[in-house]
């Protein structure tokens, strides 16, 4: 059981209209497959769906609504990782797909951070796995992040626990969902990481568009943070929401691209937030400079999560976004799987559990 938590009733002052939390986080890789058997098996999330393949043979659909090629297709699988955490993975096949990923310094690079009890044991885990390791076999005083590679390149990390007294969302699970998770030791994901083109323009739209807080830079050591041979940039980490942090980086002077993958290219992403009302939030954004809305709200008819309202949206610093109404409780891949989506329940937007 999580801690009960009470929802504030102070009103959202700031943000997306009727927002609750960051949904889920998106992330194009190679196989489905492939990628659902390494976030199930060995870091302990728990498969919900697999959709698809969403694609249309005419028209204009799939580039309207989700930026992609008209005659892409995307096979899709949702991940609950930790007790606060669902993670959105596709696999796509695109005419003008780009099949190798953007670097940690590169405009579009990305990373998930894991908070875990023991890094040390959590480390023999990965290792026991067959998951490798960058840099030294020992992490250096103070340093509290030691940085992986998925079996498909992509980077991620553990850190131990945070303190719960600082302003970035702290995990804290109680209880472990199976036994991969147990033996990782998973607490939670601590954030993710999106490395932009304008770092300053990026903290403006996160907390002047939604409602981000920045996180107090004391309470983060800059030793260990950098993945190694990344070059050492600005970074800023924020609070957005009850249960997320999300880390933006100023891309590196060396860096190889200088624009964004599209969610249909290999280290393609998103990010999500769940909002009461979709076209309250869509009406919002229509307002703001430089975002662009991909169509208007749909709400899904069919497959394993119908009674979805969705909107994805551009923005002016490059990371695609999206608003999402789940009936949650009422879905139909419920009845299959015992595995439940992180919900914010009774949480909004600026509580703080």
């Amino acid at each position: 059981m999580l801690d009960a938590v009470t929802a504030s009733s102070r009103p959202l002052l700031t943000g997306l209209p009727t927002a609750r939390a960051v949904d889920h986080h998106a992330f194009t890789v190679p196989h489905l497959d492939d990628a659902v058997a390494f976030f199930t098996g060995v870091l302990g999330g728990e498969l919900c769906y697999v959709e698809g393949p969403v694609e249309h043979a005419t028209g204009d659909w799939m580039t309207r609504k989700l930026g992609v090629h008209p005659r892409a297709s995307a096979r899709i699988a949702l991940v609950r990782l930790g007790p606060h955490t669902n993670l959105e993975l596709f696999q796509y096949t695109a005419p003008d797909q780009v099949t190798s990923p953007p670097g940690p310094n590169d405009v579009g690079g990305h990373h998930l951070a894991l908070t875990v009890a023991d890094p040390d044991a959590a480390e023999n885990h990965l290792r026991r796995s067959g998951i490798v390791r960058l840099g030294p076999s020992h992490t250096a005083p103070g340093a509290d992040h030691r940085w992986f590679l998925t079996p498909w390149g992509t980077l991620f990390s553990l850190r131990g626990p945070r303190p719960r007294t600082g302003s970035a969302f702290a995990p804290t699970a109680v209880r472990y969902a199976n036994d991969a998770q147990r033996a990782l030791g998973l607490l939670g994901v601590d954030h993710v990481s999106y490395t932009v083109a304008d770092l300053d323009a990026a903290v403006a739209f996160f907390t002047d568009v939604l409602g981000a807080q920045p996180v107090d830079p004391s309470e983060e050591t800059a030793d260990g943070h950098w993945p190694p041979g990344a070059e050492q940039t600005r970074r800023v980490l924020l609070r957005t929401g009850p249960t997320a942090n999300c880390e933006l980086i100023q891309s590196g002077t060396g860096a190889l691209r200088s624009r964004p993958p599209r969610n249909s290219d290999i280290g393609g992403h998103h990010l999500a937030f769940y909002v009461d009302d979709v076209d309250a939030a869509a009406a919002h954004l229509r307002e703001q400079h430089g975002v662009v809305l991909m169509g208007e709200p749909e709400t899904v008819t069919e497959g394993p999560i119908v009674g979805d309202r969705w909107l994805y949206f551009a923005t002016p610093i490059g990371i695609q976004m999206e608003i999402i109404n789940m009936p949650d409780g009422s879905l139909p891949y419920e009845t299959r799987t015992t595995a439940r989506r992180a919900t914010p329940g009774d949480l909004r937007w600026h509580d703080r559990p």
